[in-house]
């Protein structure tokens, strides 16, 4: 079985036209063939480790090309999450 992996990611430019870049980043994650979850503080992705690093390091390199100052938090798990729920 190959390593899968959940990843959560927060892009916020440093801008004042902050919303255009994020929703133009989301939508692109949409695009693709993993499974993505949108909240409201972030977004989720989840799929095959090596794929999905692969995949979100040409879409981070997009994002930092195109815009003049950006951070994004991106924090990674090393199973799939997509099916948690609380149990509390």
């Amino acid at each position: 079985m190959s390593l899968r992996a959940s990843v959560d990611l927060n892009l916020t430019p440093l801008q004042d036209n902050y919303s255009q870049p994020i929703k133009d980043f989301i939508l692109r994650l949409r695009n693709c063939d993993f499974e993505v979850i949108e909240t409201p503080l972030s977004t989720q992705i989840y799929g095959p480790y090596d794929a999905l690093m692969a995949f979100l390091t040409e879409e981070i390199k997009e994002v930092f090309e195109n815009q003049n100052s950006v951070v994004l938090h991106l924090k990674i798990f090393n199973k799939d999450r997509s099916h948690y729920q609380a149990d509390f």
